[in-house]
């Protein structure tokens, strides 16, 4: 960006004023995301089983009580005996399981995984194929080389084939097995699904599965989902959808959580990837769970509505009629900070749009709370605060602009010209310097510079004038020679609050 650049140059960043939709929308989103610094979500990308099934597949006792050495183990594996195999299998996923410092890295130096995955195909001997499928499940949740080490030793296509086994225990510890390598990033998870895994994880969905195992194929389902460079397939995106649109109707919260979780990796980005979504019908239950007290499922459930309304004109309006604005006020009000921040964040794309979308932001009376989060908020709300009404201002029509100047928004907008973001004072005077032009047109700018007066704002302004920033010090000589000159409402240059 240029250091001298005009207000009215940047002004053009924040709207769809005289640009390609296809570029203002990319601008947009990506003004929201900068500011927003989207953290990593909650949900885990992989998990460690450290748990005891009670299946009798698992009923034999490991006779090395103690965790044998290494050498034990790949002795134990490499036997033609069966039964030593599986105790040797055994108690390696018993090391691998314990719930601080498991030996991963020793276990694939060693040479295990080789023997591991050839255990997979042993269909006559379902009990170690379980402690061979634990076993990898575990060293496919460390970091991504122990990850790749599973894959490479070839493991995903016989995961995939204990899909269909008939041992329920064997089949869910494939799934999750499954889920870790998914999770691990995009070309893992394109392997999985181009070995056809999508449809035989779906056939597992039944009202007679144990929860647990629902779960874990949710999870699953939602690693799959998982990242955008690139996106999943359009094929694996139809294939999944009609499952996620069943399983948001479900009443368990982990199967919540991760569903909606699954749509808001969906919902990322380009125009028909939202499209997909939305087309499903999903909308007011997902506007429903964002009213749940379980943070879990708000969370998810807010983020996909809010990247939703980054989406066209015709997908934001399908969210505010599913009754998202009506909730978007309760969220502003949020104890939880991380809510306030996303609702904040979904407000700013609602503010970006068209009059009439803003127009429902002031029938739905968020003005207030936004206005209380730009004076009260953390930093972060704040700046997603000022996005917001920079979106609604630039976009508003001649009274909502009248109705944005009288709600007490100048005075909070006003104080975080100190804040520490020079990029946040930037917006807030390029905001003023729009506040002022406009109300120009409306014959309405002495009654504002009279509100900016009662508020301390010209002084405010007047401090930026030796910034060390020179863009932050052109603004602001900008925005007083233009507007408190000596010649403009009578007022002084060298004390803009004193009239002469």
């Amino acid at each position: 960006m240029p250091t001298l650049e005009a207000p009215e140059e940047r002004l053009k960043k924040f709207k769809y004023r005289g640009k390609d939709v296809s570029v203002i929308r990319q601008q947009r989103i990506a003004a929201n995301l900068q500011l927003r610094k989207a953290k990593k979500d909650e949900q885990s990308l992989k998990r460690r089983n450290i748990s005891q099934f009670s299946d009798d597949l698992v009923s034999q006792e490991s006779v090395m009580k103690d965790g044998p050495p290494v050498e034990h183990i790949i002795k134990g594996v490499n036997s033609s005996d069966p039964i030593l195999c599986l105790l040797a299998t055994q108690a390696a996923r018993k090391l691998l399981s314990q719930e601080k410092n498991p030996p991963l890295k020793l276990m694939i130096e060693a040479g295990l995984i080789p023997k591991l995955v050839e255990f997979l195909k042993a269909t006559s001997f379902p009990n170690l194929q379980f402690e061979a499928a634990w076993a990898l499940t575990n060293i496919a949740s460390g970091t991504s080389e122990q990850t790749e080490a599973v894959v490479k030793g070839g493991a995903i296509q016989p995961l995939i084939e204990l899909l269909s086994s008939p041992h329920l225990t064997v089949c869910e510890q494939a799934v999750w097995a499954l889920g870790n390598i998914a999770g691990d990033g995009p070309e893992f998870r394109d392997s999985i699904i181009s070995s056809n895994a999508i449809p035989r994880l779906l056939n597992l969905i039944s009202t007679n599965i144990p929860i647990t195992f629902l779960r874990n194929i949710t999870w699953t389902l939602s690693n799959l989902c998982r990242n955008k460079n690139p996106y999943p397939s359009e094929q694996a995106v139809m294939q999944i959808l009609p499952a996620l649109s069943q399983l948001l109707q479900h009443y368990d919260n982990e199967i919540l959580s991760d569903t909606c979780w699954a749509l808001s990796y969906l919902t990322e980005g380009h125009n028909d990837r939202i499209q997909y979504v939305v087309a499903m019908g999903v909308l007011p239950r997902l506007v429903e769970l964002m009213t749940s007290s379980e943070l879990v499922i708000l969370t998810p459930s807010l983020r996909t509505v809010g990247n939703i309304v980054t989406g066209t004109e015709q997908q934001t309006q399908m969210a505010i009629d599913a009754g998202m604005l009506k909730v978007l006020g309760q969220l502003l009000r949020h104890p939880r900070s991380s809510i306030q921040k996303e609702a904040a964040w979904a407000m700013s794309n609602v503010a970006a749009g068209p009059k009439h979308h803003i127009q429902q932001l002031i029938v739905c009376n968020l003005l207030p709370p936004l206005i209380d989060l730009l004076q009260n908020g953390e930093f972060k709300i704040q700046k997603e605060a000022v996005w917001t009404v920079a979106n609604f201002a630039t976009g508003a029509s001649h009274s909502q602009l009248v109705t944005l100047f009288y709600s007490g928004v100048l005075g909070p907008l006003l104080n975080l010209l100190t804040a520490p973001d020079m990029k946040i004072i930037v917006i807030i005077l390029d905001i003023i310097s729009y506040f002022l032009q406009e109300a120009d047109k409306l014959n309405e700018k002495e009654k504002l510079c009279i509100l900016m007066e009662e508020v301390g704002g010209i002084e405010k302004i007047e401090s930026l004038l030796l910034h060390q920033n020179c863009q932050i010090s052109q603004s602001a000589l900008s925005i007083i020679e233009k507007h408190f000159g000596e010649e403009e409402d009578g007022i002084n240059p060298s004390n803009p609050g004193l009239r002469v």
